[in-house]
């Protein structure tokens, strides 16, 4: 499905947690495993092109049965093949048909080029420094990328429209690794700055809860209260067993690489 708007048409209808007045959750995932080492991104240096690989649809897998109980009312993905893939087979364990909307302000944090490297430890190195920076002002993801501050304004501005949207209680969002750490930074209250902190792993689930009340205007909703349930679960490994690797260095592991 195409893109989506959000935003209140006339229905204060908003949905609610059972046993709740208005609080809702977002299940925020990142995508499996992909191969950002393959021969299509290197050729063509595009890493938006990027598929699952049988790792990554597989940790989909157990991520979409550790959610299958969940009455998903809503559910998006950033629109690339990676969320896409991963939202696909999350939703096919869910009981009732739920289309896939698209949201392109989830896309993750853009380099502007593809990220040269010599070996994997210096692209870890790399990409380590240039988070630490994310809170610094004027800092971007790498030299010609995306200021952090403007990829946090899209992201959280994608999330406040969504809970601005009438008629659900649960939402599915699937997105990047990179976005979901500044989000989880805005739900702390402290910004960019704070993502270095927020591991996540691939194919993980984060429980968000926002309490929504109505707005003093007395159209539409505000958000109360924003509270973080949970941070990285992941099914696969649910006390991260063998994933001695961080979420930098994993992504750039081969499949076939224990």
């Amino acid at each position: 499905m195409g893109g989506w708007s959000g935003g209140l048409i006339g229905d204060t209808s908003m949905g609610a947690l059972p046993g709740t007045t208005g609080r809702r959750r977002i299940y925020l995932m990142r995508h499996g495993h992909v191969d950002y080492t393959s021969y299509e991104v290197r050729v063509l240096g595009d890493p938006r092109l990027v598929h699952l690989t049988d790792m990554g649809r597989e940790q989909a897998a157990a991520a979409g049965e550790a959610l299958a109980e969940v009455p998903f009312d809503i559910a998006l993905s950033s629109g690339l093949n990676r969320t896409n893939q991963t939202a696909d087979i999350v939703l096919a364990a869910h009981p009732a048909p739920l289309a896939l909307r698209h949201e392109p302000r989830l896309e993750e944090v853009h380099s502007g080029k593809f990220i040269p490297y010599a070996t994997m430890e210096e692209l870890n190195a790399g990409l380590t420094f240039t988070w630490e920076r994310a809170g610094e002002p004027g800092a971007r993801f790498f030299e010609g990328g995306e200021p952090f501050v403007d990829a946090y304004d899209r992201a959280v501005s994608a999330i406040e429209d969504l809970l601005a949207t009438p008629g659900w209680a649960n939402a599915l969002v699937v997105a990047h690794e990179g976005i979901n750490r500044l989000l989880l930074g805005w739900m702390c209250g402290t910004g960019p700055g704070a993502a270095i902190a927020f591991e996540q792993d691939l194919a993980n689930i984060n429980v968000l809860d926002f309490d929504m009340v109505p707005a003093e205007a007395g159209t539409g909703t505000i958000i109360q209260r924003r509270m973080i349930k949970a941070v990285n679960i992941t099914p696969y490994a649910w006390l991260k067993a063998g994933l001695h690797l961080n979420s930098f260095e994993a992504i750039f592991t081969r499949p076939n690489v224990a």
